[in-house]
């Protein structure tokens, strides 16, 4: 029996991102366009300067409500009528803000794309915001606040941020807001907040699929040439961290069958210069299947089914975050297992074959990601929030095989700090409290409180 000799992989092919254009309206408006024909199809997404950094103090979730009432009826149409008119189009308007920005999508057949875009630009300049919706909305947010607290997964997230971040901080409360603060959010503090943020001179609107620029510059010309106002107050934010030196907090769930482990801390911008850098070591160091954390983890020791590493990356100090869970006796071993990988890869260089590994994968999975109208109207939106050279795209390959193992064990110097590090654990407190404490990482405290307050 011959066994057949495995090919060898050939070489990589050139990826150019699909070709886009800028212009601007008279009234401040930014437009993105990017004539992509391959299909009849057309993705449009507005950025808008309303983002839940920018929600007053106390009424942190106005943001978010905001966004999700936008779509419940125009000067022109009640939401049932809005919601008939779409779906007759085949289309729909999803809204919803995050740290960065508001979003407004819809995709559509090209031949639908001017009747969709006409109710989409009054969606955007001429909501009304019913008093029943609002109200909907926010029990909507109260029930998902309840589900989040009897869900450990997502409650350790919240709970990551708000341990991470110094008090005052925007992001020590959640994007959706609390019970609190969203019991306390009117219809009037809704119509305030989109009168202070959705402004012409603070949306992007970009425009992805079988269009051409100038088409697109005078439907949006036509729809939205007659909004005006000024541009919105820059926002700025707390994102310095809570504390500098390690310390363990355990969330109390005592029904929780295992623990949620989190365990990071503050880092750099999205738009630090060494972001290549970073995202080749993370990728070793816990981002792909195949990284030292995983291995460790769940192939060496089996205390989980998978673990992670990742940069939450934001125009500010974002987090870095390596997340897991584990059975609650346990839970101390592989805290001790994930600090002594990372003492590890700081302490010498990665190996060859792991730097090609993952520098193979980033760029291998690189072009698959823009393959619908939609993917590429995201990633020009992170080109617009992050203010990123045109070429960014066609250059992130170049950049990526650039990155060599000792830049790999310097990031890891410079970017992830032991000294730094914070533990959260949503858990059973009373099981893993005292293992906690034996390891001697630092001051460990119980919260009883969950989520939502």
């Amino acid at each position: 029996m011959t066994i057949a000799t495995r090919p060898l992989p050939g070489p990589t092919r050139e990826y150019h991102f699909p070709r886009f254009e800028h212009r601007q309206l008279a009234n401040g408006v930014k437009l993105i366009v990017a004539p992509v024909h391959t299909l009849p199809v057309v993705t449009v997404l507005a950025l808008v300067d309303a983002s839940a950094m920018a929600d007053p103090r106390g009424k942190e979730g106005v943001a978010q409500v905001t966004a999700r009432a936008i779509t419940e009826g125009t000067s022109r149409y009640d939401g049932e009528t809005l919601t008939e008119r779409l779906e007759q189009l085949g289309t729909s308007i999803d809204a919803s803000a995050d740290w960065e920005t508001t979003g407004l999508t819809l995709t559509v057949l090209t031949d639908k794309l001017r009747d969709a875009f006409a109710h989409f630009a009054e969606v955007l300049t001429a909501p009304t915001f019913p008093e029943a919706s609002v109200e909907r909305i926010k029990a909507e947010r109260i029930a998902e606040i309840l589900q989040i607290e009897s869900e450990p997964r997502e409650l350790a997230d919240e709970m990551f941020d708000a341990f991470v971040y110094a008090e005052g901080s925007r992001f020590t409360t959640p994007i959706g807001g609390t019970k609190t603060s969203i019991s306390t959010i009117t219809r009037r503090d809704v119509l305030d907040f989109y009168a202070a943020r959705y402004r012409p001179s603070g949306t992007t609107l970009i425009v992805v699929g079988d269009v051409t620029t100038n088409d697109v510059e005078q439907m949006a010309r036509q729809a939205l040439g007659a909004w005006s106002g000024t541009p919105p107050t820059p926002t700025t934010v707390v994102d310095a961290p809570a504390r500098t030196t390690p310390a363990i907090q355990i969330v109390r769930k005592e029904d929780a069958p295992q623990s949620e482990l989190r365990i990071g801390h503050l880092s750099v911008s999205r738009t630090h210069p060494d972001y290549f850098k970073i995202t080749v070591m993370n990728a070793i160091l816990g981002g792909l299947f195949s990284s030292r954390i995983n291995l460790n983890l769940r192939e060496a020791h089996g205390y989980t089914y998978g673990a992670r590493s990742e940069f939450d990356w934001r125009t500010v100090a974002s987090p870095f975050l390596i997340s897991t869970a584990v059975a609650s006796n346990v839970t101390a071993p592989a805290l001790q297992e994930t600090l002594r990988e990372i003492d590890r890869m700081r302490a010498e260089p990665i190996t060859e074959s792991e730097l090609s590994l993952a520098t193979s994968y980033l760029n291998g999975v690189f072009p698959i990601r823009f393959e619908t109208t939609a993917a590429i109207a995201t990633a020009l939106a992170t080109l617009a929030i992050y203010h990123l050279p045109d070429n960014w795209y066609d250059t992130y390959r170049d950049h990526i095989g650039a990155v060599t193992a000792k830049d790999v064990l310097t990031a890891m110097q410079t970017h992830v700090d032991p000294r730094k590090l914070q533990v959260v654990v949503v858990g059973h407190a009373d099981t893993i409290r005292e293992p906690l404490e034996a390891l001697h990482i630092g001051p460990v405290t119980v919260r009883e409180t969950e989520s939502g307050e």
